[in-house]
């Protein structure tokens, strides 16, 4: 017999149609399980558990996912021990069984050392109290021979050694040299600024935040500053001047068409003014051309 002979016997084909529809029942087998075990299709919709506690979380949704601590941060407005931040992010779509990371509200504040200021100039105190988790509570301007140098730092209105342990997020007061010739400081154009920056800017410009008022309920992330006072028109100020601002969602609000609809009224404006001065000059030119005719005329 032929070594193909094989191919002519009906067994043969009986075995591989039983050998392909094997295969193919243990590859659908195989898929089914694992749909089984990964729980392909069901997922689930992610609780917000912001200010919920470790202890609450657990009880609540211990069966359903895997809940691991990352960190915790200090707050002031947040009840020490209850959750601040999630990943992932409340309503998303995850699957039973996840893991969930979050970040807590630490039970004591933390803390951290008082950096030596004095001498440095405003820009590098203000660097140096963010990097130390510290926040300015207000410009003080004073008589001193170097502009811009921190004279003095305060803490709860008194002076605050180097090296002093205080809670991270306090604030200080810095006292500032206004130098020999006092010169006045020019105002930032804030128009635009997202609120948390506000306060830096002025700082860094050798001012402070004034009041604010926020025209809309919205998220501190979206609101925007789209009005200041004094204007940014004013030009300069005196160093340590309050700086009010107003606020408006940019949800709610186009700064950008606000902000082309403000430059071309000032353009317009602009014009205005530069065209009554030419008037002007034209009419002082007729006058004293005018006058000299008249004397030249008595001359004659």
């Amino acid at each position: 017999m032929g070594k193909l002979s094989f191919l002519k016997q009906k067994k043969f084909y009986i075995n591989l149609l039983v050998i392909i529809l094997l295969s193919f029942f243990m590859l659908w087998l195989a898929i089914k399980l694992l749909n089984v075990y990964t729980r392909h299709g069901k997922v689930h919709e992610l609780p917000d558990f912001t200010g919920m506690t470790t202890t609450e979380i657990e009880r609540s949704y211990g069966n359903d996912y895997h809940f691991i601590l990352i960190d915790s941060v200090y707050s002031k407005t947040e009840a020490p021990g209850t959750i601040v931040q999630q990943d992932p992010l409340p309503n998303s779509k995850v699957k039973l069984g996840r893991n969930v990371y979050y970040i807590i509200v630490a039970m004591a504040p933390e803390k951290t050392r008082m950096p030596n200021l004095n001498n440095l100039s405003l820009r590098q105190a203000l660097v140096l109290l963010e990097s130390n988790g510290l926040k300015v509570e207000g410009l003080k301007y004073v008589d001193h021979f170097a502009r811009n140098a921190i004279c003095e730092q305060r803490y709860e209105n008194r002076i605050i050694k180097p090296g002093t342990e205080i809670n991270k997020g306090s604030k200080i007061m810095l006292y500032v040299g206004l130098g020999p010739d006092q010169q006045k400081t020019p105002l930032p154009s804030l128009y635009g600024i997202p609120a948390e920056e506000v306060q830096h800017i002025l700082n860094m410009a050798g001012l402070n935040l004034g009041n604010e008022v926020y025209d809309d309920h919205d998220s501190i992330q979206h609101m925007k500053v789209y009005r200041m006072e004094p204007p940014y028109s004013k030009g300069l100020v005196n160093p340590g001047s309050f700086v009010n601002v107003w606020y408006h969602s940019d949800r709610s609000f186009d700064f950008e068409k606000e902000r082309n609809k403000s430059l071309q009224e000032d353009s317009l404006k602009f014009a205005e003014e530069r065209q009554a001065l030419t008037d002007t000059a034209t009419t002082i030119i007729d006058t004293l051309s005018s006058n000299e005719e008249e004397h030249y005329e008595d001359d004659f």
